[in-house]
């Protein structure tokens, strides 16, 4: 065709082929009604015209499309990524297509996100809310299936897939327990996300259980989970007199704690001799680090996977049920904390 001329239309191919309008929509969603010669013919006349099947259409007339989204917290976080990627398997199993989205932390953002995409007929949503109970969220699951990702609500209203933070922490806090450290830092925030503050109360929880006292166990808060953070609360924790310095800190997740072993390099400090640290995530970057960190390791890919699966049965099942899975956390232990 030139350029600047429509492109071609059913009517177009129906009438290069001599058929019926039926016909070729047979041809296109139901060819197992024509026979060979017909479709045939209608092929080589979509060829001819250069016909272009109109996809998005015909999933607005069917009122869905074959598309998930997923609205994730921080696409600088490879632990978001791997997520991503165990829900683009299921999706691909399925032959979906996966719609990607970041709302950086923002609930500006990520309602944007949401009212945009519940109009567009999604097949489902899959989102790490920056807050499990907003309204909004309850406004969207009703006319579009939504599966909260790594987070958790107290209600039974929608699926979710996690994994048990409080253990997590307890895990953490209780391998630098077991090292013989009795001054330990908890650092990452802000602690109005959920994780920060279940990953903290696990960690609480096994200085109990050992009999430290409370404040043996000193939060440095963060404004964010990302690798800068993790350099600055490194920065306040050397400025600590050595006498009630931490000798081992446990933060909020990986790159947190990639940011606080590399400030401690940078200022002559040795890990774990001077301060042992772990992790939490286990994201790739964590075995691969100059000085291998310790990390409590997540499913994040298979997290992932078990959300969309979660989804897709609501989507499709006139009988589903919400269920909200959680995966036990493990500790990875590497050379941050054994010397």
């Amino acid at each position: 065709m030139a350029g600047g001329a429509r492109s071609a239309s059913v009517v177009d191919v129906a009438a290069e082929a001599g058929v019926s309008l039926g016909t070729v929509s047979n041809v296109l969603n139901r060819p197992e009604r024509v026979s060979d010669a017909t479709r045939l013919r209608v092929e080589k006349a979509m060829a001819r015209l250069g016909f272009v099947r109109n996809e998005s259409a015909r999933q607005l007339r069917a009122g869905q499309s074959r598309l998930l989204a997923y609205v994730m917290l921080d696409v600088a976080n490879p632990f978001f990524t791997d997520v991503a990627q165990g829900i683009d398997s299921a999706a691909a199993e399925h032959e979906l297509a996966l719609f990607l989205c970041n709302s950086a932390n923002d609930a500006g953002r990520e309602a944007a996100y949401l009212t945009h995409l519940s109009q567009q007929r999604v097949q489902g949503i899959l989102v790490t809310p920056v807050d499990p109970h907003s309204p909004l969220l309850e406004e969207i699951v009703k006319h579009t299936p939504v599966v909260i990702v790594d987070r958790t609500r107290d209600d039974k209203r929608f699926c979710s897939a996690a994994a048990d933070d409080v253990a997590g922490g307890r895990l953490a806090v209780e391998h630098l327990i077991d090292r013989g450290h009795t001054r330990i830092a908890y650092i990452g925030g802000p602690p109005s996300l959920g994780q920060v503050r279940e990953r903290h109360e696990g960690a609480l929880l096994a200085c109990r259980e050992s009999g430290l006292a409370e404040d043996a166990l000193l939060h440095i808060g963060t404004d964010g989970l990302g690798f800068a953070d993790g350099r600055e609360a490194g920065e306040r924790l050397i400025g600590i007199p050595a006498k009630r310095r931490p000798t081992a800190a446990f933060c909020a997740n990986d790159l947190v704690a990639l940011g606080l072993l590399q400030q401690m390099s940078l200022s002559g400090r040795t890990v774990p001799d001077d301060l042992a640290i772990v992790g939490f995530d286990d994201i790739d970057f964590a075995g691969a680090a100059a000085v291998p960190l310790t990390s409590v390791r997540q499913p994040r890919r298979e997290l992932g996977r078990r959300a969309a699966e979660l989804l897709l049965d609501e989507a499709s099942n006139p009988d589903h049920e919400h269920r909200q899975v959680i995966f036990t956390p493990e500790l990875v232990a590497r050379r941050s904390t054994l010397n």
